[in-house]
């Protein structure tokens, strides 16, 4: 059972999320943050993760909140789903191009969160959406979720690109990472023995 559901509320938002590793890349996210709900869509679409949330946040003072607490949010459920990791294959990568832009990511489902992030934008906004709002989404999902997650931008000229290359090469390194290893699928990814 690679799922999880899970309910965070604080001051400031109340969010439910559910994922399933096993999903074919369905996506229902409904934020309030229409730039963001579309990430969260790559997101689930590249990575084939099942994703829905909810969210309801304090978008009267700006979208750091539910945006950042969204990222807790599916950075646990993630966590939970994995259980202890047996038989996945821990590593993914990812080089992608979007038109004029192109991002790599690379991550370890290690359980030691680490966010290396190389990403300059080229304005400070997508529409209305605060452009550093995209790594602060990775690193509540990196701290939350105990990964290890490199992004760089390689080129890029256009802001929503940069920001959809870079989810969509998470996803596909999620992707990667989460799979099943079929030749080692009773087995902990780890000489240590557990993750």
């Amino acid at each position: 059972m690679r799922k999880a559901s899970l309910s965070r509320k604080t001051a400031e938002t109340a969010i439910e999320v559910e994922i399933d590793l096993d999903g074919t890349g369905a996506y229902d996210c409904q934020t309030g943050v229409g730039f963001f709900d579309h990430m969260l869509d790559q997101l689930a679409r590249h990575s084939l993760i099942d994703i829905r949330v909810r969210a309801e946040g304090d978008l009267h003072i700006d979208d750091h909140h539910t945006v950042e607490d969204v990222g807790i949010a599916l950075g646990r459920a993630l966590a939970q789903a994995l259980g202890d990791k047996r038989g996945i294959r821990r590593y993914g990568a990812c080089l992608l191009p979007m038109d004029d832009t192109l991002v790599r990511a690379a991550l370890d489902l290690s359980g030691r969160p680490f966010l290396v992030w190389k990403v300059d934008f080229t304005a400070p906004k997508i529409g209305s959406f605060d452009t550093e709002l995209v790594r602060e989404f990775f690193t509540a999902l990196a701290m939350n979720g105990g990964i290890t997650l490199h992004v760089e931008r390689i080129d890029g000229i256009n802001s929503h690109h940069i920001a959809e290359a870079a989810f969509k090469a998470v996803a596909r390194s999620l992707r990667e990472a989460v799979e099943p290893d079929p030749r080692k699928a009773d087995a902990i990814p780890s000489t240590k023995g557990t993750l």
